[in-house]
């Protein structure tokens, strides 16, 4: 709690801290008729690119956590299995069979504790998400920037866990954007999207080749890979913990599932409110998953509407990306330093990090058995039940 107590105490001396900017700022304009807004600028300087955590070894201990919503026990054991299968040992975190608010995987208090004492373990070499849904964004003020950065340890997950990527990537540590225990669970591990997974934990890191798409935008562009699911990452902006997005020289990744295209539409265009666009060097759409063109845009998909707006910038686009909420969600490395490029043939998206190098042509990737539309949302997190 005295990090919770720390963290008020900054937000009160920004606060007094910037009545006396404002007076600068007034004093500043009267005295020079010349000056000229900015607004629309949030550059905070360069992003710094992550530490990659050491790559597991036969025998390391992987703990498997539900920071947000909670999930089947029967999900975990099964991961749990898999776990096993890989070489590792699962450790099921302590309070990730609580319930709390009859959807969360325990309180706060509960979930940031797990949280911390995977970090603090020293014998835990990763940490799996066991399900998406809600919650991350709660558990910031809990957990204390330096214990992350200390501990450099694989985080694994996607959707609502695309909070603690941008805590992790703050903190200056890679992390995998990827699959969870509530999908491991149903093929025991051995589908595409999980052994891409094993295979990075154990030190084989992929470079992607990625179909043409009509979408595209051509071009080249290095940069560090940050963002997620939007309607996660989109409220990050601006919280000075775990905001990398106001950070120059950045690669932005975006997914979405069950949002409509209005909400898609205000979300993109908050982060151009907040001049975020001005520090993308290059733009990866993932997975746009059962979003639907509410009332009277013209769109068929959310790329369409999106890559409206991403015309006007001179940086590369891939589109159709494979990672987020569809059958087949490539793990990739958040807080890495990455190489995109867009020609008219299809694309390719590279990984600068320690590793053995492998090819993986995406469009070669399947998954079964396919997810139903309820179940997506569900595990989103868009809606909580479904009769079956």
């Amino acid at each position: 709690m005295g990090f919770i107590m720390g963290f008020k105490k900054r937000v009160i001396a920004s606060t007094l801290g910037c009545v006396t900017i404002s007076f600068s700022l007034f004093f500043a304009a009267c005295g020079d008729d010349s000056s000229s807004s900015s607004s629309g600028n949030n550059n905070a300087g360069p992003i710094t690119e992550g530490v990659a955590p050491a790559f597991l070894k036969k025998g390391d201990k992987v703990a498997l956590l539900s920071p947000s919503y909670s999930t089947p026990d029967s999900n975990i054991q099964k991961t749990a299995e898999a776990i096993k299968a890989w070489g590792f040992v699962p450790e099921i975190g302590k309070n990730v069979g609580k319930l709390d608010a009859g959807k969360y995987a325990g309180t706060v208090q509960e979930r940031a504790d797990d949280f911390i004492a995977a970090l603090k373990d020293t014998s835990i070499k990763a940490i799996l998400c066991n399900r998406g849904g809600y919650g991350t964004i709660q558990l910031v003020d809990y957990i204390d920037q330096k214990l992350v950065k200390d501990n450099p340890k694989w985080l694994i997950g996607f959707s609502d866990i695309t909070t603690l990527h941008a805590m992790e990537t703050k903190a200056g540590v890679m992390s995998i954007h990827g699959t969870m225990s509530s999908f491991i669970a149903k093929t025991g591990g051995t589908d595409d999207n999980s052994t891409l997974v094993r295979d990075l934990l154990k030190g084989t890191v992929p470079t992607y080749k990625v179909p043409k798409h009509k979408l595209n935008q051509t071009g080249k562009a290095e940069g560090v890979l940050v963002g997620g699911n939007m309607a996660t990452f989109v409220p990050l902006v601006g919280a000075s913990d775990i905001d990398v997005f106001s950070n120059d020289g950045i690669i932005l990744f975006m997914e979405e599932v069950g949002e409509s295209f209005h909400n898609i539409d205000r979300m993109f265009n908050s982060l151009e409110l907040h001049g975020v666009m001005e520090n993308v060097k290059g733009v990866i759409l993932g997975e746009f998953v059962e979003s639907e063109s509410d009332a009277d845009l013209k769109f068929e998909t959310a790329e369409e509407l999106l890559s409206k707006y991403l015309k006007k910038y001179n940086i590369p686009v891939i589109c159709g990306f494979p990672a987020g909420h569809d059958d087949v969600n490539v793990p990739i490395v958040m807080g890495a330093k990455v190489k995109m490029d867009v020609t008219a043939d299809g694309a390719t998206l590279a990984f600068d990090m320690e590793g053995e190098k492998k090819t993986v042509d995406t469009d070669k990737l399947t998954n079964e058995p396919k997810l139903s539309k309820a179940v997506r949302k569900l595990l989103a997190g868009k809606i909580f039940s479904i009769e079956e």
